[in-house]
């Protein structure tokens, strides 16, 4: 089962739809996140939650 760390953004209502399409499309590209869930709240606002994939190494040992 892989192991997943989560980041939670708050896009304000002010915020364009482009501006949050920006924000989130950095988040992927630099830091290799990916959407897992958006929440759109009535007076406009937005809660992303992002996750990644963590990938833990194992030490051999010889």
């Amino acid at each position: 089962m892989p192991e997943y760390e989560f980041r939670d953004v708050f896009v304000a209502r002010g915020v364009s739809r482009a501006a949050a399409t920006r924000l989130l499309t950095e988040h992927a590209e630099y830091g290799h996140w990916e959407l897992d869930r958006l929440r759109l709240f009535p007076d406009g606002s937005r809660r992303v939650r992002l996750r990644r994939r963590v990938i833990r190494q194992v030490r051999a040992t010889w």
